[in-house]
């Protein structure tokens, strides 16, 4: 074969390689098959990977069932339950007319399609009916989800029970540091101007977002027309992008609590655009390091005060980028 030839056909090859990916790339409409963002929760021995629009799901199933007061067992047996009839996604179309994440028929008194597709609603629909149980934390997860879904095909939910309480240990707080997400970490948007409370839109929009999905908390690290002491140097409170949510006293419920608002926190970064979560003397960064998961907080050597505060033991310290 001549040097033209052999030219023409490594062309081709590239061009078809080429092509090839970008079928890959586009034939759901999704991103790219090398495009490695996703979470994971480890406990104990046992990985569980997501992508991010499972994980934004898990963690707020996990979160209405701490903000109702609902012991991690419900939240594994939700997240079972999700997983097998949705595979924790929000999806518009099942069996016959089931919808959502639970896959909640209209038919069958769950509400209105529009209502089952507000995952807030699908969520606490969930929740009304499995309290309703009588005995349902002793049960099998597979038996409770079964009682409350009512499926064809019982048995299927024992298929994720083992990754329902994984994942409900983590993201309810009861392992730490135990759920990270891999994330771009950037914004093209252009900075926002502080709102009424002293925050940019997007902090604001994460406060709005954590008291949706927890119920009312204590919040601070910002004030109307801004703050400019009571912060490290150089902190994000000062540019209205961060947000405390106050876990206090430090105790063992309260750490709970925290790390289960910290993973919350993680799950949704991609969304709204997090930047930073610090808890518990840790830290997890959005952007290449993401991956690494939560790093120990090395507080600034100029910093003076109390050591617990510094550390960020009584509260989450969570901020958007700038």
């Amino acid at each position: 074969m001549t040097r033209l030839g052999r030219a023409v056909v490594i062309g081709l090859a590239v061009v078809l390689v080429v092509v090839g990916v970008g079928v890959l790339v586009d034939r759901d409409g999704g991103g790219s098959l090398f495009d490695s963002h996703g979470c994971t929760a480890e406990v104990d021995d046992l990985v569980v990977d997501l992508s991010l629009e499972q994980a934004e799901n898990a963690a707020l199933i996990t979160a209405v069932s701490v903000q109702r007061g609902l012991p991690a067992r419900a939240a594994s047996i939700a997240l079972a339950t999700a997983y097998q009839e949705s595979d924790l996604l929000n999806i518009e179309h099942g069996d016959r007319d089931s919808v959502g994440l639970f896959q909640q028929r209209p038919s069958q008194g769950w509400g209105t399609v529009e209502q089952i597709l507000d995952p807030m609603h699908s969520i606490n629909a969930f929740y009304d009916a499995l309290v309703k149980i009588d005995g349902y934390e002793a049960m099998e997860i597979t038996v409770a989800a079964q009682a409350v879904q009512r499926s064809a095909f019982p048995d299927a939910y024992a298929d994720h029970e083992a990754d329902g309480r994984a994942l409900a240990s983590a993201l309810t707080g009861n392992h730490e540091a135990a759920f990270w997400c891999d994330t771009a970490g950037d914004s093209d948007e252009d900075p926002d101007r502080l709102d009424g409370s002293g925050l940019v839109r997007r902090a604001a929009t994460v406060r709005e977002d954590l008291e949706a999905a927890f119920g009312p908390l204590s919040l601070g690290g910002f004030a109307p027309e801004g703050v400019s002491t009571g912060h490290m140097e150089g902190s994000a409170h000062y540019e209205g992008r961060a947000v405390d949510v106050f876990v206090r006293p430090i105790s063992p419920a309260n750490t709970k609590r925290g790390w289960a608002l910290a993973h919350y926190l993680v799950a949704q970064a991609d969304r709204l655009d997090i930047e930073t979560v610090i808890f518990d003397d840790r830290i997890w960064k959005a952007g290449s390091r993401s991956d690494d998961g939560w790093r120990d907080y090395d507080v600034p050597s100029s910093s003076r005060g109390d050591r617990a505060i510094l550390e960020h033991r009584d509260h989450v310290h969570v901020d958007v980028a700038d």
